[in-house]
């Protein structure tokens, strides 16, 4: 029989409380969903008591959601029935805490009553909830101003704020806040910033902040740092320095949760490299960063492609003995997967489980995603496969990964039936899902099965976004239908769609693969009137054109123009480059340069 728990809970007349599983030989961390036997031993014995067996179909439900396993491992139990009976009601103030969806530890328990009002407030989208603001006040009126209303009204945030429906929690916070009999907490205030800060409007944020110091109520470590994160989220990187000032002013240093939400405001905001001074900084102080914070910036250098960067923070934490959880080895499984490194993904897999997590359906998900990039539609094909056979359902991102898989292998009647496989199990298509099946035929050039697939999008009520219709130009340019591709471009420009800097990418090289150079400059200098800026594929896509015409000199002129606009070369540039030489003084000549280049280059992120 193997051990399967490791939480542990202190008895008066026994050392610790054991979990054992009767039917699974594959050892799992939180998931207790097998049938369970607890045991205890004796302080003065050695022999293990059976207690008890708890079984999922055995135990009442009532009984069941009784017990819980608390954030230090410690087995608890509740009485749903005293849970808020206690004076000013045990949620007042201390219920809920930023960065969870937990009530004193505890799911919301609805009662029938917080339930009616949860589908009321569901029932309303983001236009009637502003048309209907005296309604749902009017309704909210109507509830006797109990401890028991109280703790269904949070329960009710609670879930909502689970939901991310920010929308419904402003309209109670504010009914809260200015109309009702209830005195409003350190909580209504923080859930009210929150909620304004997800939905980017950080004035609002603001003068809730000013409105609770002008109510003197002070204000916690939670209000700080959903502030920051605020004002992270819109850019606003002054306002967020002076928090921190405004901390220390009341005597409250920085702690990780602030800092993490410091952080995490700044990774929203795309500001990647203020993220990695802040993590420095947090460093500095001497506040030990967290398995979120390094999960975040595992995360951080896995979008970036930098996956040795990830590895190198993933081995900090386990030096400064912070446990990865799941999350973290989730994010680097992703961060390996963005570059296709499969055995390096798998390796993550494995030492995943060797910690004792059983891998869920984003850990799955990651390690397809490896093979997908790396152009083994097999490997991610025996991965799907593997995934259901441990009993983990794959969900629409699965199905969409399966899709690219196939998809970039050339396999596009695969995709296809995966596409149908998504369908048959009753989920519904997303934009994403049309994008990807419409990549695998625009590959292979079908452009019958594009446009099916374009007509498809339309009649299940799904607008073609700039992605949709640049497939359609890049489908079309490559079979040579340069009328067809400047027909949606010229639909584009004048409809309801934006162009982007790939619109103009896949023009630039059409035209420029077809010898249409003047045409191919022509969009080129047009690049500035639309707001737009070249990046490194318009100059290598531009170079290219004059590569295959063996112009040297002018690629080494267009090489110039791109370096003096602060846009660096990758290796397509170089093998361009290289491309348009017709001897080796020149290649000499273009591999002094490109070393150059590649030493003196700026990196995106320290190391």
């Amino acid at each position: 029989m193997e051990l399967e728990g490791i939480f542990t809970c202190r008895f008066s007349d026994c050392n610790s409380l054991k979990f054992y599983s009767r039917s699974s030989s594959t050892r799992r961390k939180t998931n207790f969903r097998t049938k369970w036997m607890i045991c205890c031993r004796s302080k003065n014995n050695s022999r293990t008591t059976r207690i008890t067996t708890v079984t999922d179909h055995d135990t009442p439900i009532a009984k069941r959601d009784s017990l819980f396993i608390d954030k230090r491992g410690k087995l608890r139990s509740f009485d749903h029935k005293k849970l808020s009976r206690k004076k000013g009601g045990t949620l007042r103030g201390t219920g809920w805490k930023y960065g969870n969806g937990f009530v004193d530890g505890v799911f919301p328990v609805m009662s029938p009553t917080g339930q009616q009002l949860l589908n009321y407030l569901q029932n309303y989208n983001e236009a009637q909830l502003e048309d209907g603001i005296s309604t749902i006040w009017n309704t909210l009126d109507s509830l006797s101003p109990t401890h028991t209303t109280w703790d269904d009204i949070i329960n009710v945030i609670v879930q909502l704020r689970l939901n991310k429906q920010w929308d419904p929690i402003i309209m109670v916070c504010e009914w809260i806040l200015y109309r009702s009999s209830f005195q409003p907490d350190i909580m209504c205030y923080n859930l009210l910033i929150d909620s304004y800060g997800q939905k980017s409007h950080y004035k609002k944020a603001e003068s809730i902040y000013l409105q609770l110091m002008d109510g003197r109520i002070v204000p916690n470590e939670d209000t700080y740092a959903l502030l920051l994160r605020a004002y992270c989220s819109s850019g606003l990187l002054d306002k967020a320095e002076a928090v921190f000032s405004e901390m220390q002013k009341y005597g409250l240093p920085p702690s990780v949760v602030v800092y993490n939400a410091y952080i995490d405001g700044l990774l929203k905001g795309r500001n990647t490299k203020k993220a990695v001074e802040i993590f420095e900084r947090m460093k500095r102080d001497r506040c030990q960063p967290s398995a979120d914070t390094y999960t975040m910036m595992i995360n951080l250098y896995g979008k970036a492609r930098r996956s040795f960067m990830a590895l190198k923070v993933f081995m900090e934490m386990v030096s400064q003995n912070c446990e990865p959880n799941i999350c973290t080895y989730t994010a680097l499984i992703n961060a390996f997967a963005r570059e296709g490194l499969c055995e390096k993904a798998e390796e993550i897999f494995e030492e995943l489980q060797k910690e004792g997590y059983e891998p869920d359906v984003y850990v799955y998900n990651a390690l397809m995603e490896a093979y997908s990039r790396a152009g083994f539609a097999q490997g991610a094909a025996e991965i799907f496969s593997l995934m259901q056979y441990m009993g983990c359902d794959p969900d629409r991102a699965s199905y969409n990964i399966m899709v690219d898989a196939y998809g970039r292998a050339g396999l596009h009647e695969d995709a296809r039936a995966i596409f149908e496989e998504l369908k048959r199990h009753g989920m519904t298509p997303t934009m994403k899902s049309h994008m990807l099946l419409l990549s695998a035929y625009s590959k292979s050039g079908n452009i019958a099965k594009c446009e099916e697939i374009v007509n498809q999008m339309h009649k299940s009520g799904l607008k073609p976004d700039t992605y949709v219709l640049n497939s359609m130009l890049n489908s079309y340019g490559r079979t040579g239908n340069l009328s067809k591709m400047e027909e949606v471009f010229k639909a584009m420009e004048n409809g309801p769609y934006t162009t982007d800097i790939s619109t103009y990418n896949i023009l630039i090289n059409v035209y420029g693969r077809a010898g249409f150079l003047e045409r191919m400059e022509e969009l080129f200098r047009s690049l500035p009137s639309k707001n737009l800026k070249p990046d490194v594929v318009t100059w290598t896509s531009r170079m290219g054109a004059y590569s295959k015409k063996k112009q040297y000199l002018r690629c080494l002129e267009i090489f110039e123009e791109m370096i003096d606009a602060g846009c660096y070369p990758d290796g397509g540039t170089a093998k361009v480059l290289l491309s348009a030489c017709s001897s080796d003084d020149q290649i000499q000549q273009v591999t002094t340069v490109i070393r150059t280049m590649h030493k003196d280059m700026k990196t995106m992120l320290p190391l």
